[in-house]
């Protein structure tokens, strides 16, 4: 099991997430996202604008997303 915050997936607060595998973890984060959207949190729908943005040319999202699953790879079990 590895911990991770939303600020390390991208998003705009210290919320922890554990999971095992970088999919699972993509999936917590994903859902809280989605939350803090459905809240209209600011804060998080800014920073759900940067990662749209890397959206546009699937090269930049697919280097995003590696380097992510590359940071929860290095990540100690918790």
């Amino acid at each position: 099991m590895k911990t991770m915050t939303c600020k390390q997936l991208g998003g705009s607060c210290d919320m922890k997430f554990e999971a095992n595998t970088f999919e699972e973890m993509a999936e917590l984060v994903k859902a809280h996202g989605m939350e803090m959207y459905m809240a209209q949190d600011s804060d998080h729908i800014e920073a759900m604008s940067k990662i749209q943005d890397l959206m546009v040319n699937p090269g930049d999202m697919e280097a995003w997303y590696e380097g992510k699953r590359r940071e929860f790879e290095s990540l100690p079990e918790s």
